[in-house]
């Protein structure tokens, strides 16, 4: 009898934090270890990262986790999962690998368990036999994979469009390997929904070139562009129409730079030579330049928002500079691209914004999907990656082509889709799912408190009380001293400051006439009712943060 489990740890019914797992027989195969941006109001958040409970639980059944490409959705996470399980048996293909090297070592990891593979090969695992097929995305190396069971492939899609221009191997999709994985049976294809909305093809809206070209021809001044860093295939455009216009480029990021150095060393693209100015030979008073201000993420709107407030050592608009933002905000960056736009139609002379809606992400639209499920002729489809109502669209696709409901499973992280001998179970188990919010390098509570406590501290601010007593008699020696932040000014609340040292005076009194002295507790007593006195008096909810400090004193 086999067995096949098919769940996600992250990646549905949101945007990032991709995670998949499927489980054929006892072998465990991972897709992917992604990252998701916070939202705005998760103060302090770095970073979401995926649950690796179960992983870690059932770590001697992995193996292999696969990196299908290099953008932070789906590899930002894999530190963290090595960190979790070392040596665990990661592949990806060779740029993949040299991004994510230059990573690791950064960080300070040893001893990886990094296996390249090509775009488009069959290998084995242990007993199982693995095929990858190249797809076009927005970076070079891009790959789907498939794992052969008893009743057929699994197939894990990746990112992909359709577009039969692309002239870069790096880039190209292997529609030949697809088209042979159909005729050989394909059990389940798991496939992106993030464009599942979209009609037509992606391509060719995923281009920019068209829209931008006519600022490369009227444009007398200076001009940047805004791009993630991660958008190999857009910034190649934007090169390709420096080279055109004959303007020298400075690339103004360093992870960037080091990426198109990897490019050229795996013969993929190679910048022409002669183009690209250093960024230490950059000189603020050159003209017939262009600049790409790129990074990940909020960094970019960071960098541009510096560069506009003036505090960029070595960049400083000027009125007769042409801005073209072609780095849409994503999920969990909204307000830092409105506020880095704001800021830049202050400075520069002319702001564009390259639209979504008109320029599509490199991600499959309808017509794309289409095709994908056309040519694999699955017997279950499985929409994945993307937000709920992209994953319905997904799977109304699929039901347009004539899928049946009961072929078509659209599941939530951490639900369970089991196939024994090939068919569906009715019932779905579960595994242990949560989203893991990693502050800098450290992973935050996961109860959430100290997310409130800085959702109060940025609204309605704190209030310190800080008293000095005798630790053998607890008399009060020193203070109160209290200080606000955020909540009153001082000087126009003497009486509100003055109760609320008397409060503080007061709890303490009485828990030592009463014989129940204890810091701790009446800390917490006092927090209580000055919180209490606060709110009737200010109306807001402050952090109230009361200390009181034993000291022994000489009789």
């Amino acid at each position: 009898m086999s067995k096949v489990r098919i769940f996600a740890l992250g990646g549905l019914d949101e945007d990032g934090k991709n995670m998949y797992v499927i489980e054929n027989d006892e072998d465990i195969f991972v897709m992917e270890a992604g990252i998701k941006y916070p939202d705005g109001d998760q103060l302090g958040v770095e970073m979401i990262i995926p649950d690796f409970r179960y992983l870690s639980e059932n770590r001697d059944r992995i193996k292999a986790v696969f990196i299908s490409h290099g953008h932070d959705d789906v590899m930002a996470a894999l530190p963290n999962l090595i960190r979790e399980i070392p040596k665990v048996p990661v592949y990806m293909a060779p740029l993949t690998a040299l991004m994510f090297e230059r990573r690791a070592k950064a960080l300070g990891l040893k001893d990886l368990n990094i296996h390249r593979v090509l775009r488009n090969a069959k290998f084995k695992i242990g007993n199982t036999e693995i095929r990858t097929f190249g797809t076009t995305q927005s970076i070079a190396d891009g790959f789907g994979v498939a794992i052969k069971t008893a009743d057929g492939f699994v197939v894990y899609s990746s990112e992909f469009i359709v577009d039969y221009d692309t002239k870069n191997e790096a880039f190209k999709m292997d529609i030949t390997n697809i088209t042979d994985l159909g005729s050989a049976g394909v059990l389940a294809l798991m496939c992106e929904s993030v464009g599942s909305t979209r009609e037509g093809h992606s391509a060719p809206h995923h281009r920019i070139t068209e829209t931008i070209e006519q600022y490369f021809e009227d444009s007398e001044g200076r001009i940047f562009i805004t791009l993630y860093n991660q958008n190999i295939y857009r910034i190649i455009e934007v090169t390709e129409l420096a080279n055109k216009y004959n303007r020298k480029i400075m690339i103004y990021d360093t992870e960037l730079r080091a990426l198109m150095a990897d490019m050229a060393k795996l013969g993929y693209y190679h910048i022409p030579a002669g183009l690209e100015i250093a960024p230490s030979a950059f000189r603020n008073d050159m003209d017939n330049v262009l600049v790409i201000i790129a990074g990940t993420g909020k960094t970019i709107f960071r960098k541009v928002h510096k560069i506009a407030t003036k505090e960029d050592n070595n960049i400083e608009f000027r009125s007769t500079d042409t801005i073209i933002i072609a780095s849409p905000a994503v999920p969990g960056t909204e307000r830092s691209e409105a506020s880095m736009e704001d800021d830049l139609y202050k400075e520069a002379g002319r702001v564009l914004t390259v639209d979504a809606k008109r320029t599509f992400t490199m991600h499959a639209s309808i017509e794309d999907l289409k095709m994908m499920i056309y040519l694999m002729k699955p017997k279950y489809y499985i929409p994945i990656k993307g937000e709920y109502r992209q994953l319905i669209a997904n799977a109304n696709i699929a039901l347009n082509m004539g899928y049946n409901a009961e072929r078509i499973i659209v599941i939530d992280n951490g639900q369970v889709a089991t196939l024994n001998d090939g068919t569906l179970e009715r019932r779905f188990d579960t595994v242990a799912v949560d989203s893991i919010m990693v502050d800098g390098g450290d992973k935050l509570d996961e109860s959430g408190m100290i997310l409130k406590d800085r959702e109060l501290l940025s609204t309605d601010g704190a209030i310190i009380i800080g008293i000095v007593i005798n630790h053998t008699t607890k008399e009060i020696i020193g203070g109160p001293d209290v200080q606000s932040r955020g909540v009153i000014y001082l000087k126009d609340a003497d009486y509100i400051v003055k109760e609320i040292g008397n409060i503080m005076e007061r709890t303490i009194d009485d828990a030592v006439a009463d014989g129940r002295y204890d810091n701790m507790s009446v800390r917490a007593e006092a927090r209580e009712k000055i919180s209490r006195y606060v709110m009737r008096e200010t109306g807001k909810r402050p952090m109230i943060l009361p200390a009181i400090v034993e000291i022994n004193t000489a009789d």
